[in-house]
């Protein structure tokens, strides 16, 4: 199967800056070499279980090069109403998360993360870019971060169309 990535994006913003949980500055460049799988959560959505099979994925592939980042963002419909430290606790205690979650941030309007404004150009399997449309949508960089998947929130982290392309990006 062939995997077709946007290249309407140049390169992934590596040297963004971006807030850990705890607080501190930090960019994604120690990334660089992995594949990333960029993902806005959220606790209290219809989608949060999600959670648990991108727990999954980072369990059976973070061995071979995958990096889930999970970037809580409290935009739709008042989901994700916590604190840094209140969603990490949930995170670990609900479903064991070992991944990043970083600090909150927003990911569209005018306050939208820098990092957001970047991944927002990628356009989907049906060819629309722009706003995000909800909660858990994720976009897939290849390491180096010239190559870019967009999917939507209700393709689920386990579904084929991932897997095989997260496949496609990690080495045997």
């Amino acid at each position: 199967m062939t995997m077709e990535f946007d290249s309407t994006l140049s390169a992934f913003p590596y040297d963004v800056q971006v807030d850990t949980a705890a607080g501190t500055q930090t960019t994604l460049a120690r990334y660089s070499d992995k594949v990333l799988l960029v993902v806005n959560v959220a606790s209290k959505c219809g989608l949060t279980p999600q959670y648990a099979q991108l727990e999954q994925l980072q369990r059976s592939y973070g061995d071979r090069g995958l990096q889930v980042l999970g970037f809580p963002c409290d935009q739709f419909g008042g989901q994700e109403p916590g604190t840094s430290e209140e969603i990490a606790a949930f995170c670990s205690a609900t479903y064991g998360i070992t991944f990043p979650v970083l600090s909150k941030i927003e990911v569209n309007g005018p306050d939208r993360h820098p990092l957001y404004s970047a991944l927002t150009v990628v356009e989907d399997a049906v060819g629309e870019a722009g706003d995000i449309e909800w909660n858990f949508e994720k976009f897939l960089v290849a390491p180096g971060g010239s190559l870019i998947r967009r999917f939507r929130p209700r393709t689920q982290p386990d579904d084929a169309v991932i897997v095989d392309a997260l496949e496609g990006l990690l080495p045997s």
